[in-house]
């Protein structure tokens, strides 16, 4: 990424007022109400300091150490309880907008083009959304508030540290002022790093999601020892960008550490000096140096609270790069609403590339009218797979046209087109959880009755009756506890149930033995009746009754037409049909 696109990407602090603190506001106002509160409560302890050494003692007036006492203690009680209501309000509400904006990033990734999820890996995907946005937390939560309360005790602490002292406040703020310059140029080297950290955290926890997913091809290749490697060397690159980011942090607080002690030496010797020449009372130098206290503890409070906000920012330009990217949904002019349609899709001298310059598909055109059964066939990377995904909407072409009853493909919103729409996948997804409830997926509130047809026209009873559980039987991660056929049996009863008016079917008899192949042939005849279906297929034995068969090489079609009409020309089709007769 070019640095004048990243810097297209980076979030300032107006953008996080006006779309993250502004919109909570009267939250931050009773936060920071309790914190003023709080921050004053604090200074009565230095005050009544000087009252006790310069008034009290002095001269041994125990109803006023009463009442001095007392007042502190009501003191300490009134911020310790203002302390845990701005930790209610403002954690929680911290917490809450997490959660609202990592549902506002999943919603958005999820409805980003299938393009972007083949270039992305999942555990990259799962980083973004839940571990970027957890830094607003010091945006709206307690660190804002301590900021703001910092602040504030800051200048009152240096309101009365000039009245106590002019001459030891301005030796003070030397060193004050000089280290608040290093922490400015110290966080801003820092959030490049933190925002390094979240890439490579994206990386690393996406490589350890393909690990875990993909644990018995791994113990297959007995791999496990590459693949601990390749996992060290991911931590040990997160490692280092830690170990850049602590040597930042930490020499802001070295240097706040060695100049606030030079200042804290100085008004020793100062203040000594003052006392003993008069110009100071003892309970002056005490309520000085508590002051001194609290003006201090802020900043470097503030330092630590400085490197949150870097953090927060850097994980939130990750998250605006992602919320900039443009939507499946904003592709073309998607206003078109379809109806029911009839099924009728045509290619229009459609192109298509994955990268620039390198077409897949060079001007494809054919009809696939409604109801028809249209066979992909050719060797493997011929660009099969790339017509179903551009006929499933998941691609869009790069020229050309695609029409469905009529309409361009790309003035229909999608959600309008997948809703009459059926995929079966050659390695299909199931979802974690029971038989049913993954047949239920494309309908949830579907009858028991429309459940139990697509269940028997997919022969899905014949293995459910097996299992003691039958329909409610827990599948694993991705239908792990079954067999590549019945998994592809529930999926091809999940398109049944869905009653699609348009299939693409991937090769679905793959995984099938032939018991099971024949069962299922018979069921798909059925859920093709009536419907424009796409089927890619590799044993041609299978697409024998398609009412068109379209023979793909390179990206072009080179025959097109019926089983026994191609037999007849004994070209293409017929090579490949003779040959794997042979095998």
């Amino acid at each position: 990424m070019s640095k004048a696109k990243r810097s297209e990407n980076r979030v300032t602090m107006t953008q996080v007022f006006k779309t993250i603190i502004w919109p909570r506001k009267k939250q931050l106002f009773i936060g920071l109400i309790l914190i003023v509160i709080s921050r004053l409560s604090g200074l009565v302890l230095p005050g009544a300091s000087k009252i006790l050494v310069d008034d009290v003692i002095p001269s041994n007036d125990l109803s006023l150490l009463k009442w001095l006492v007392l007042g502190v203690v009501l003191a300490i009680t009134i911020q310790s309880v203002t302390s845990y209501a701005l930790t209610q309000i403002l954690s929680v509400e911290a917490q809450h907008l997490i959660a609202k904006l990592r549902a506002k990033v999943q919603k958005h990734i999820i409805q980003l083009p299938v393009r972007f999820f083949d270039n992305t890996k999942t555990g990259e995907l799962v980083s973004r959304i839940m571990t970027d946005v957890e830094g607003v937390r010091n945006l709206v939560g307690t660190g804002f508030a301590q900021m703001i309360g910092g602040i504030l005790t800051a200048i009152i602490s240096l309101v009365l540290l000039i009245y106590i002292s002019p001459l030891m406040t301005l030796y003070v703020l030397v060193p004050v002022i000089i280290f608040g310059l290093i922490s400015l140029k110290a966080f801003g080297k820092i959030r490049p790093i933190f925002r390094e950290r979240g890439k490579i955290n994206a990386e690393v926890t996406g490589r350890l999601t393909e690990t875990l997913g993909g644990i018995r091809v791994i113990k297959g290749f007995n791999a496990e020892a590459q693949e601990i490697k390749t996992f060290e060397y991911g931590v040990e690159r997160l490692f280092l960008n830690v170990k850049a980011s602590l040597t930042a942090t930490s020499f802001v607080t070295s240097s706040a550490t060695f100049l606030l002690g030079l200042a804290s030496a100085g008004i020793m010797g100062i203040g000594g000096y003052m006392i003993m020449d008069g110009q100071m009372t003892f309970g002056d130098f005490l309520a000085f140096t508590l002051y001194l206290g609290f003006m201090i503890a802020p900043i470097v409070q503030m330092s630590n609270i400085g490197s949150q906000f870097t953090e927060a920012f850097a994980g939130l330009d990750r998250t605006e790069e992602i919320m900039n990217m443009p939507l499946e949904n904003s592709s073309g002019n998607r206003k078109i609403q379809l109806p029911k349609i009839k099924g009728d899709i045509q290619f229009k001298a459609v192109s298509f590339a994955y990268e620039e310059g390198k077409d897949v598909l060079h001007e494809i055109s054919f009809l696939a009218p409604a109801g028809s059964v249209n066979a992909l066939v050719g060797t493997s990377g011929s660009g099969k797979t790339t017509i179903a995904g551009i006929a499933a909407s998941f691609l869009n072409p790069e020229s050309g046209r695609v029409l469905i009853d009529g309409v361009d493909l790309q003035e229909v919103t999608l959600e309008s087109f997948r809703s009459q729409l059926g995929v079966v996948l050659q390695d299909d997804f199931l979802f974690e959880g029971t038989i049913k409830e993954n047949i239920l997926f494309p309908r949830p509130s579907a009858s028991s009755e429309d459940l139990q047809n697509a269940v028997k026209a997919a022969h899905v009873d014949e293995f459910t009756d097996r299992f003691e559980e039958g329909l409610d039987t827990l599948i694993g991660e991705r239908g792990v506890k079954l067999s590549g056929g019945q998994r592809q049996r529930i999926a091809i009863a999940r398109a049944i149930l869905a009653d699609p008016r348009i299939l693409v079917l991937d090769e679905a008899t793959s995984n099938l033995d032939t018991e099971s192949e024949s069962l299922i042939q018979a069921s798909l005849k059925e859920l093709m009746q009536g419907r424009t279906t796409f089927v890619i297929a590799h044993r041609l034995s299978t697409i024998r009754q398609a009412d068109q068969i379209l023979v793909i090489e390179q990206g072009r079609i080179v025959e097109q037409g019926q089983h026994e009409e191609l037999i007849e020309r004994q070209g293409r089709y017929y090579q490949l049909y003779t040959y794997q007769a042979r095998i």
